[in-house]
């Protein structure tokens, strides 16, 4: 209960500055995502990192940093013209976010059954996103 708390009162403090262009170094994305979903990208970035100050540890801060990335690249796919090009583009990044976070389940958690979760999230997600891609890729763009 703690921890939601904290995040409550995180979420409270970060939300206004969400809607800030943080843009990175000249204003181009940090992306893994192909160019088809970036035609309208600007630079969008949300700071999990406050969060995981608030929980002051490692794992927390594991999972912070797959949240960042996570929204950063939602937000810049989503701006596809195309609406299920950006509903892909917006869920590729998704799906790696799961990815990222149940990574740092396995490496930080202890019980048994949310691991076999862990795991299973990273499997079907791993193959979601080859699935997305491939029809990116099939749109010939």
């Amino acid at each position: 209960m703690r921890i939601f708390s904290t995040f409550l009162a995180t979420l409270a403090f970060v939300t206004p500055t969400l809607a800030q262009d943080h843009s990175m170094h000249g204003g181009a994305p940090a992306t893994t995502l192909p160019a088809i979903c970036l035609e309208n990208a600007a630079a969008p970035a949300h700071d999990m990192s406050a969060m995981a100050a608030a929980a002051g540890d490692e794992a927390h801060q594991a999972l912070a940093a797959g949240m960042d990335a996570m929204h950063a690249e939602m937000a810049a796919g989503m701006t596809a013209t195309d609406i299920d090009v950006a509903f892909v583009c917006g869920m590729i990044p998704h799906h790696q976010g799961a990815i990222d976070m149940a990574r740092a389940e396995l490496q930080y958690g202890k019980d048994e059954w949310v691991r076999g979760m862990a795991q299973k999230v990273i499997e079907a997600q791993e193959q979601e996103i080859a699935d997305m891609l491939k029809w990116l890729g099939d749109r010939g763009k």
